[in-house]
């Protein structure tokens, strides 16, 4: 075992050159992540167009409630406006250019305060008839309107049109005021050739947008402040949400939350109960199984036994100790996930030397050559007990499945407040794509021809996430291989 310069890292990709976010395929790309966002459903833009739709709806009813109004109006609100215009027809008869002058100034008064200006269609009109003559009818509407009845309101057809006409007459029944609005049907059409029920949804959604995100936002703030909580819990971390609202809406997702977070509490720990008593209680009977079975072999021994007989004892001895290591893991796990490492100062690079001197022994067996690389002491707060089965297992890992000859290269160094640990082997590696499933218990590359029981791994990660740290599988650089990065937190200065 030697100290050495640090083995050389992965080797640095060349530098692939950056596309221009203006060139086309940046600007598709934009383009298509632009269209994933819009079309990835969103709780803020769904109650956005609930508002827009609300009001719209509103808007509507009042635009049928105008043209229900316009169907069925007698037209005796504007009485007062309709007798005026007949007490100055009936007054100015023998003065005819200032009749024309007062009934014209009056009707555009009566058309720009209750309509759209000479718009015919959305405006009231008048004809005024004297001594079985038109004096005067206002532009755009037919002449030819007339009432059946006096003084009430009725529904007439001239030039393929309806409209609402209502006449009164002057007590010597001389002079005739016809006053005329557009009928239910040519309303709507008018408002939707022109634009008015659709032109108002248009220029008020720009100023509803704005006003309706904001008050969204803000009264969803609650939500967000759950949500974080929740998003920055680690994977281990089942406790109850300490955010309690006060909001009818969010209370009961946040109970509902903390009752499933204590129920999977109840039963992770009961999983880790059984696991652990279970392995507990099976270390007895697998080390006496292993006592007689010894016994038994010694006694054969004596007897000559044949080369069939030692080939049977080996695979049963095998067993056992596969038996027996499985055990060993399966309590390891469940203690470092049951319970929070005691941090304790120690050194790492002095606890890496000690495991390697260790081992080394096995990896003799194995033919294979550790080797250390430190150039600085390193000191970590740690559970001393956990990171020698975080060390062992990956060590052991590693000679396990390196070839004859080959070298497991284990370094330490500092780096940016953390402690990194870096195991380098000569095998036959692990694909990106199972990088993350080798973590799970009892998952075992499907292409590995080594025994194992798929748990090394996973007491590892456990391990290392418990000191707050982060472990990564990559390659070596240097040809195949595995490549392990372990960082820690390195103990803060006095």
């Amino acid at each position: 075992m030697t100290a050495e310069a640090a083995p050389p890292g992965p080797a640095t990709p060349a530098v692939q050159p950056t596309r221009s976010p203006r060139s086309p395929r940046g600007l598709r790309r934009l383009l298509h992540n632009a269209w994933q966002r819009v079309r990835r459903p969103s709780l803020m833009r769904r109650l956005m167009f609930a508002q827009i739709a609300v009001m719209t709806l509103l808007w509507s009813i009042a635009v049928v409630l105008l043209l229900g109004s316009a169907m069925t109006d007698d037209l005796s609100t504007l009485d007062a406006s309709q007798r005026s215009m007949l007490v100055v027809a009936r007054n100015l008869t023998d003065q005819p250019a200032r009749q024309q002058e007062s009934l014209r100034a009056m009707d555009l008064a009566l058309r720009n305060a209750l309509g759209n200006g000479n718009d015919a269609t959305l405006s009231p009109s008048v004809i005024v008839w004297q001594n079985g003559k038109r004096i005067y009818h206002s532009d755009g509407v037919p002449p030819g309107i007339a009432n059946t009845r006096p003084d009430i309101g009725e529904t007439v057809q001239a030039d393929g049109k309806t409209w609402r006409a209502r006449t009164i007459e002057s007590p010597s029944g001389k002079t005739h005021v016809t006053l005329v609005t557009p009928g239910g049907m040519q309303l709507w059409l008018t408002f939707q050739t022109r634009g008015y029920y659709i032109l108002p949804l248009v220029i008020s959604v720009p100023f509803l947008l704005f006003p309706a995100w904001l008050s969204i936002r803000l009264a969803l703030r609650p939500w967000r402040r759950v949500a974080r909580e929740i998003a920055s819990r680690g994977p281990h971390d089942l406790a109850p949400v300490s955010e309690q609202p006060r909001h009818d809406e969010l209370l009961p997702l946040v109970h509902n939350f903390n009752a499933l977070m204590e129920r999977l509490r109840a039963s992770i720990a009961r999983e880790q109960s059984f696991i652990a008593d279970a392995a507990h209680e099976l270390r007895t009977p697998i080390a006496a199984m292993r006592v007689n079975v010894e016994a038994l072999q010694s006694l054969l021994t004596e007897r000559i036994p044949t080369e069939r007989q030692h080939e049977l004892f080996a695979r049963v001895l095998s067993s056992n100790a596969r038996a027996e290591r499985l055990v060993g893991q399966l309590l390891r796990l469940m203690r470092s996930n049951a319970h929070a490492a005691a941090a304790h100062p120690l050194r790492l690079d002095d606890l890496l030397q000690e495991r390697l001197a260790a081992l080394s022994a096995l990896a003799h067996v194995r033919e294979v050559e550790l080797e250390l690389v430190s150039d600085e002491p390193v000191a970590i707060a740690a559970d001393r007990d956990s990171l020698l089965s975080m060390i062992d297992n990956l060590i052991d890992n590693a000679t396990k499945y390196s070839p004859v000859g080959s070298v497991v290269s284990v370094g330490v160094r500092r780096d940016d407040g953390m402690a990194v640990v870096t195991v380098a082997d000569q095998g036959p590696g692990i694909m990106p794509a199972l990088r993350e499933r080798v973590f799970d218990r009892f998952f075992r590359d499907p292409d590995q021809t080594q025994t194992g029981s798929g748990l090394g791994l996973a007491i590892v990660r456990a391990v290392v996430e418990a000191h707050g740290g982060s472990i990564v599988l990559g390659d070596t650089g240097l040809g195949p291989g595995l490549l392990v990065t372990v960082r820690l937190p390195l103990t803060p200065p006095a």
